[in-house]
């Protein structure tokens, strides 16, 4: 069954917007803060280096066991730990604002509107 003309728009209409605000949410990091990707490797390099040294200690001695695990550990911390987000890629807080829409403003703006005002952001 085929779409009217207004169903057909509206769908349109809801497209453009999605690929226009889509890359907003990627790429604004919150709070500044990001997951570092260098630090994930590295992170699971020393995981992995720690189950070694874990499954040598539990053959050798206790010591060698501890220093496994405490490598598993920074591993799993360095990993999970957000860094400070690039400067040179503007944030959501060094972006113009949005102008104020009139009454001619389209359905999904009205909505985004609406959907921000509800979630306590600004616009």
């Amino acid at each position: 069954m085929p779409l009217s003309e207004q169903e057909q728009r509206l769908l349109d209409e809801m497209e453009r917007h999605l690929m226009r605000n889509d890359a907003d949410v990627v790429s604004a990091p919150r709070d500044g803060r990001t997951i570092s990707y260098r630090n994930v490797t590295i992170g699971a390099v020393l995981v992995l280096v720690g189950i070694g040294t874990l499954i040598a200690g539990i053959s050798t001695h206790l010591i060698v066991g501890i220093i496994g695990f405490l490598f598993m550990l920074a591993g799993v911390i360095l990993a999970a730990t957000p860094t400070k987000a690039d400067p040179m890629r503007p944030s959501s807080a060094t972006r113009a604002p949005r102008p104020a829409h009139n009454g001619s403003a389209s359905f999904m703006d009205r909505m985004n509107d609406r959907w921000d005002r509800r979630q306590g952001g600004a616009s």
